[in-house]
């Protein structure tokens, strides 16, 4: 079974549970457990759907609806019907339906952004786990003796030169079709593994906000933005190695 293959059969498990007895999502439900990007994408769309429950249990029905539709159906010839989309009870129930559907809307794109942030994570933890390390050239460099000092501190602007890093022998790699650059560092005997991505080539992800830490399958991460980059550093040594550098 393939990712995909997962994603389609689980899009149709309910929140809550209430599937967990189904023989029909025990095969995609075992490949969620196993791979972390189908396990943070389907824990992002149960999340998402959960929200969405609740939401639509919130709507109540306009007071006399069903009264108003039955007069509707009984009423004939003599005075003048109002259209059954004109009528009060009808219009305040397209009104919720509309509130919902923008609030989905926000759920979903809310969704989405955590939904790549759990990829974009799972990806380096990933890396960093199992990948063959190294760079080498002058940008590559000095970016490695810039991060390995105490008082560099992590969380903001770094001198990252993108196009000079991934020409002169910066480890490169590819995540959602574009590149991505690796340094890796020591500092305090610790090792670390820093990720730079364009975040011109990411929409998807947020532009904005706080450092964000984790941890996956007992490596420790962050993640950060500046004007142009959005950086993932992770180590082996855990989330509170990690936060001594920001």
């Amino acid at each position: 079974m393939t990712n995909q293959e997962a994603k389609f059969i689980l899009s149709a498990y309910r929140p809550g549970g209430s599937d967990a007895g189904d023989p029909m999502f025990d095969g995609a439900l075992a490949q969620a457990r196993k791979d972390p990007t189908l396990g943070a994408w389907f824990s992002t769309e149960q999340r998402h759907a959960a929200g969405i429950s609740v939401r639509l249990r919130e709507i109540v029905p306009p007071a006399g609806l069903r009264e108003a539709i039955l007069a509707g159906a009984r009423a004939s010839g003599g005075a003048p019907v109002r259209s059954w989309w004109n009528r009060p009870g009808w219009m305040a129930l397209a009104a919720s339906v509309a509130v919902l559907i923008g609030l989905s809307a926000i759920l979903w794109r809310h969704g989405g952004s955590r939904a790549e942030m759990d990829r974009l994570a799972a990806f380096a933890v990933d890396d960093t786990l199992h990948a063959q390390h190294g760079s080498h050239g002058e940008a590559a460099g000095a970016l490695n003796v810039l991060l390995s000092q105490p008082t560099t501190r992590l969380g903001g602007q770094l001198p990252v030169d993108f196009a000079a890093l991934r020409a002169t022998g910066c480890r490169t790699i590819r995540f959602a079709g574009h590149d991505v650059v690796e340094v890796c560092f020591t500092r305090g005997g610790v090792d670390f593994h820093l990720y730079a991505l364009q975040k011109a080539d990411y929409p998807a992800l947020p532009a904005a906000g706080a450092p964000e830490f984790g941890t996956q399958d007992g490596v420790g991460f962050a993640s950060w933005v500046d004007a142009a980059h959005r950086y993932v550093v992770v180590s082996a040594a855990g989330v509170d190695a990690i936060r001594h550098l920001l």
